[in-house]
C-alpha cells in the first residue's frame, strides 16, 4: 500500500508504540488521527511531531473500551480526512501482578484489561471496517504481545487478553477480506514509559539487560523499532493477512547460542 495521501487512526498514540507509529505514517505522507484516553498534552505532542513531518493530524479523545467512543473516533477521522485507509490498534492496558499471585487479580481487573486489549480493537475494527473496505485496500494492524503466545508477561490477565487479540486477528482477516488485510505484531519487552511507570529504575534496567542477553540479536526493542514492523505490514506485500508477527529480537527462541 502506498500511504501517501491516505488517512489512518492510531489508537493509544499519545506515547509509546502508538506515537512512534503515527510519526512514521506521517513521514510517509499519511494523515493521522491521534487518539488518547487521558493525556491530551502527550497527544498534542504526538500530533505536533506528525505535523512537523508534513502531515495533517487531529487529536481525538476516546476510550476504546466504550463502543460509542470508538464510533465517534472513526466518525471524526472520516469527517476530517474524507477517507480512512489504515487502523492501528495500539491502545492497551495491564496490571503488573506476578503470575504465581493468583489472588492478585480480581474479576474487575480482567474485565478492564479485556475491555481495552481485546474488545476495544474489535469495536474499532467494526466501526472502521466499512470505511476501510470502501478504499479497496485497507489495512488493520493490532499491537499484541508475545505474552499472548508464550503466556508470560505483566499478568495472566494481560496474557489472556493478548491471546484473544491474536485469535481475533485471524477471524477479522477472514471476514474483512478481500478489501482489508488484518495482521498483528507481537513484541516482547519494549523500552519506554509502559515499563518505567510500573518498575523502579533498577528493575527496569535489569529487564533491559535481561532481554539484551537472552536475545540472539542482543537487543531490547524500542517503540520506534516496533513501529517500523507495523509500518512494514501496512506498506508491504498485499499477500500477508491473518498473521501474528513476533518481533522480540529472537528472545523467545530459547536464548542465543554461546
Amino acid at each position: 500500500m502506498d500511504i501517501k495521501g491516505c488517512a489512518a487512526i492510531v489508537t493509544g498514540s499519545a506515547s509509546g508504540i502508538g506515537a512512534a507509529t503515527a510519526k512514521l505514517l506521517a513521514e510517509g505522507g499519511c494523515r493521522v488521527a491521534i487518539n488518547y484516553s487521558k493525556s491530551r498534552d502527550d497527544a498534542e505532542t504526538s500530533a505536533a511531531a506528525c505535523r512537523a513531518a508534513g502531515a495533517e493530524a487531529i487529536v481525538v479523545q476516546a476510550d476504546v473500551a466504550k463502543d460509542e467512543d470508538c464510533r465517534r473516533l472513526v466518525a471524526e477521522a472520516v469527517k476530517a480526512f474524507g477517507r480512512l485507509d489504515v487502523l492501528v490498534n495500539s491502545a492497551g492496558t495491564t496490571k503488573f501482578v506476578p503470575a504465581a499471585n493468583l489472588d492478585g487479580l480480581s474479576a474487575e481487573d480482567f474485565q478492564r484489561i479485556y475491555a481495552v486489549n481485546s474488545i476495544g480493537p474489535f469495536q474499532m475494527a467494526r466501526a472502521a471496517g466499512p470505511h476501510l473496505k470502501a478504499q479497496g485496500r485497507g489495512a488493520i494492524v493490532n499491537v499484541s504481545s508475545t505474552a499472548g503466545i508464550f503466556g508470560s508477561g505483566s499478568s495472566i490477565a494481560y496474557c489472556m487478553s493478548k491471546a484473544a487479540l491474536n485469535t481475533q486477528t485471524i477471524a477479522l482477516a477472514r471476514v474483512l477480506a478481500p478489501e482489508v488485510r488484518v495482521n498483528a505484531v507481537c513484541p516482547g519487552f519494549v523500552q519506554g514509559r509502559w515499563h518505567l511507570h510500573n518498575l523502579d529504575s533498577d528493575h527496569y534496567q535489569a529487564h533491559v539487560r535481561e532481554w539484551e542477553e537472552r536475545s540472539p540479536l542482543q537487543k531490547a526493542a524500542t517503540p520506534e523499532e516496533v513501529a517500523g514492523v507495523i509500518l512494514g505490514l501496512i506498506v508491504g506485500p498485499d499477500l500477508v493477512t491473518g498473521q501474528t508477527l513476533v518481533c522480540d529480537a529472537g528472545a523467545n527462541m530459547g536464548g542465543r547460542r554461546r
